[in-house]
C-alpha cells in the first residue's frame, strides 16, 4: 500500500514539471519572436505603441523561465495568464476558436497557466527546495 502512495505521489510530481516545462518552453520559445525588428512594426496594427515590444518580450520571457525553475510560479502564471487575456481578446479579438487567426491554443495555455496558479509549484522546483519562500510567492 505504501509503495503504490509513494508511486502516484512521484508520478504527480513528474507530471506537474512535465507540466511546468512544456508551458514554460512554449513561452519563451514564442517571446524569441518578438525581440526582432517584425514585431515592433506590426504592434501598431494591434492599437498598441511600437516601444511596448520589449516589455511584452520580457512578459512571455522571464515568466516562462521562472514557470521551468519554479520560482516565483505563481505570480509568473498568473502575468502569463493576463499577456493569454491580451493575446485572445486584444490580438485575435476572440473571432473564432479555431481556423486562421483561431484562439485555442490561447485558450490551452491560459487554462495551463491558470491550473498552475491554482496547484503552485510542486516538489520539483526552487520554491520547495528552498522551502522558506512564502506560499502566496511560490
Amino acid at each position: 500500500m505504501a509503495e503504490t502512495v509513494i508511486r502516484q505521489t512521484i508520478l504527480h510530481d513528474v507530471a506537474h514539471f512535465g507540466v511546468r516545462t512544456t508551458v514554460g518552453m512554449i513561452f519563451i520559445m514564442h517571446s524569441l519572436g518578438k525581440f526582432g525588428p517584425g514585431f515592433a512594426e506590426n504592434l501598431p496594427n494591434m492599437g498598441l505603441p511600437s516601444e511596448m515590444q520589449i516589455p511584452i518580450a520580457l512578459a512571455e520571457f522571464v515568466p516562462g523561465i521562472l514557470l521551468i525553475l519554479g520560482g516565483l510560479t505563481r505570480i509568473s502564471a498568473s502575468l502569463l495568464s493576463i499577456v493569454m487575456l491580451g493575446a485572445i481578446f486584444l490580438v485575435k479579438e476572440a473571432e473564432s476558436f479555431t481556423g486562421r487567426g483561431g484562439t485555442e491554443l490561447d485558450i490551452i495555455l491560459l487554462a495551463a497557466c491558470l491550473v498552475t496558479v491554482v496547484i503552485g509549484p510542486g516538489r520539483i522546483s526552487i520554491s520547495y527546495i528552498l522551502r522558506k519562500v512564502p506560499r502566496f510567492l511560490q
